[in-house]
């Protein structure tokens, strides 16, 4: 159970919920960059939602799937299609023994996608993970993107997988329908480094998505936000979210593959939530920072777990139904 890479797109490589636990070492946690629209892909299945998956960025991605399997593209539309036919996005897809699947945008909605398979992708788990730390090349398909003529193995398929064929995510419950919001952000450890000139200047102006972008962090371009403090500081332990501000005075958000320490000054921590929004931006974008509070920030987690919960018995009731092939 298997499938061939016959093209390996921009940036492809296996992802699950990440390495955790292992931070003490120096090693990252490497999660996927829109956890969420992982999990409800893996939802939709009937898979673990921490079943592996193809994180995909943009576009170029052709594969053919040797064995019977059932997928769902979750994440930003990048225009799949399975035998040359148009697959929508968050449904569940049957693909025939020898399908190809391809991917080729333009991206819609976002910029990253994840190609979840039934039963999930079979690669060895490194440190309790399947995830990619391409970096360190640990984990994931040898530690490395995908690339042309690549043979990736498949875990059975979850049960009763054929019958989950056609069933969606509704529209309200998907994430990307979401990018446009602000970015939820508390304040960070080290705000009385900077003037309140540059904390208003950061919670208050608009702020571009460069191209020195990647899986580490997001570098963002915009207004210098002053300080009153060096920007240097001993390091300590860098959160996912968190916005440090080197000695140029434009922020990095820090991604899923962040280092475990740093030593620069942050000004404030995004939301897990709001992390994953900004995943799905492209450079050029523009992003905004809405000061939110601990309560306000879990509420949006809490919202989002209802929502899989509800998601969850959905398909349940839907499997549940007659189904004719």
């Amino acid at each position: 159970m298997s499938f061939v890479v016959e093209r390996p797109g921009m940036m492809t490589i296996v992802q699950d919920l990440g390495r955790w636990g292992r931070q003490f070492m120096g090693i990252p946690v490497s999660d996927p960059m829109d956890q969420f629209s992982l999990r409800i892909g893996n939802v939709v299945l009937g898979n673990d939602q921490n079943a592996a998956a193809l994180e995909i960025v943009s576009s170029g991605l052709d594969i053919t799937v040797n064995v019977e399997q059932c997928v769902v593209l979750a994440g930003a539309d990048l225009n799949m299609r399975i035998n040359g036919l148009a697959s929508p996005p968050w449904t569940v897809n049957y693909i025939p023994r020898g399908g190809r699947i391809t991917i080729d945008g333009p991206p819609k909605d976002g910029i990253r996608s994840y190609l979840c398979f039934s039963g999930g992708i079979g690669v060895p788990p490194v440190m309790g993970s399947r995830s990619t730390y391409v970096k360190a090349s640990l984990g994931g398909y040898k530690g490395r993107a995908l690339k042309a003529g690549d043979v990736v193995s498949l875990c059975d398929p979850a049960p009763l997988w054929r019958r989950g064929v056609g069933f969606a995510c509704p529209a309200d419950m998907r994430p990307t329908q979401c990018n446009d919001e602000p970015l939820y952000t508390m304040d960070g450890p080290q705000i009385d480094a900077f003037t309140q000139s540059g904390i208003d200047t950061f919670y208050g102006e608009t702020f571009t998505v460069t191209r020195d972008t990647d899986r580490m962090g997001c570098r963002l371009d915009g207004p210098e936000i002053g300080r009153r403090k060096p920007p240097d500081i001993i390091s300590d332990g860098i959160a996912q979210g968190a916005v440090q501000v080197p000695g140029r005075g434009r922020p990095i958000v820090m991604m899923s593959d962040r280092q475990t320490t740093g030593g620069y000054t942050k000004i404030a921590v995004v939301s897990t939530w709001s992390i994953a929004r900004l995943a799905q931006r492209i450079p050029g974008d523009e992003v905004r920072f809405q000061r939110v509070g601990e309560e306000e920030a879990v509420s949006y987690l809490l919202r989002f777990e209802r929502d899989l919960w509800r998601l969850d018995n959905m398909r349940a009731a839907y499997r549940s139904k007659p189904h004719y092939y």
